[in-house]
């Protein structure tokens, strides 16, 4: 099988800062664009070669913080929409689509078990900072474009979810940063027609450095770890288990009063199967206080 673009750059981000706290009653809302560009690498047996693939997300995205039992509990939803172009020789043949449409609504629900206590923005200011254990889950809705006579979807026609925990530990102006989750997939009962597409879970490692100037203006250095996720269609296994190591950076600079922007690059290190890709992305968002 070709690829699903779009559900393996998903399920390899790299997201610094992902359990900071922040007081109850806050509201995020952001606006983000991202570019991905590279090859996808797929079974060598298989008739097509020389993937590349160009893809636009835009993705709207809300975030609010309340108070669950004397924790600071973020709940958060992000849509995109996505545009792009995928080509590649099928029998040494040229061959190109286009796509463009809502992809998969994702949703993440996340609490700080510890260094989480939820806390009035006035508290919060007053806080010292510590170590922060946090907990999390992702689920990706199966919402997006989708066409079963396609071989390149936008959308992944199946849910997906992922449990993470991370742990984060100052040091003066330094923090570093690690998690683990697991992405667990459901099937795709109708992938090019009405055959059904399985994948195993894909473990997810991602370790992060970073140096905070002042409040709000901080970098990191990521890197990130995957393994597993091989796929199969109607019980016949593909030799697509992949292996894969990101590395990037990410910039978070305060704009004005209540506005801030974030710049994210990354890129392949080590791929065995997927997509061996750069990715650029920028981010703008608003916070408020209820």
């Amino acid at each position: 099988m070709l690829l699903l673009c779009i559900s393996r750059v998903s399920a390899q981000e790299l997201e610094p800062r992902a359990y900071s706290p922040a007081p109850v009653g806050t509201n995020f809302i952001g606006l983000a664009y991202s570019w991905l560009s590279g090859q996808v690498l797929t079974d060598p047996s298989l008739p097509v070669t020389n993937i590349h693939a160009n893809i636009n997300a835009v993705s709207l995205g809300y975030v609010h913080v309340f108070d669950l039992a004397g924790y600071a509990v973020q709940f958060g939803v992000a849509a995109p929409f996505v545009f792009g172009d995928v080509s590649g020789d099928v029998l040494d043949a040229p061959t190109q689509v286009h796509r463009a449409g809502l992809g998969d609504v994702r949703l993440r629900l996340a609490v700080d078990l510890l260094g989480g206590r939820a806390m009035t923005p006035e508290e919060f200011a007053r806080r010292v900072p510590g170590t922060i254990v946090g907990a999390s889950l992702t689920v990706v809705a199966p919402t997006g474009q989708y066409e079963p006579a396609h071989l390149v979807n936008i959308g992944t026609n199946r849910w997906a979810f992922k449990p993470e925990v991370g742990i984060s530990q100052p040091v003066g102006n330094w923090f570093l940063e690690a998690t683990v989750g697991v992405w667990l997939f459901m099937d795709n009962d109708a992938f090019l027609g009405n055959r059904q597409r399985s994948q195993a879970p894909l473990g997810a490692l991602q370790l992060h450095a970073g140096y905070t100037f002042r409040p709000g203006l901080w970098i990191a250095f990521d890197a990130g770890f995957y393994a597993g996720g091989a796929t199969t269609v109607n019980g016949i296994g593909n030799d697509d288990r992949q292996n894969n190591t990101r590395y990037g950076v990410t910039l978070a600079i305060p704009v004005t009063r209540g506005w801030s922007a974030k710049l994210a690059v990354s890129n392949g290190l080590l791929v065995r199967a997927g997509g061996n890709y750069k990715a650029i992305s920028l981010a703008l968002q608003y916070r408020w206080f209820n």
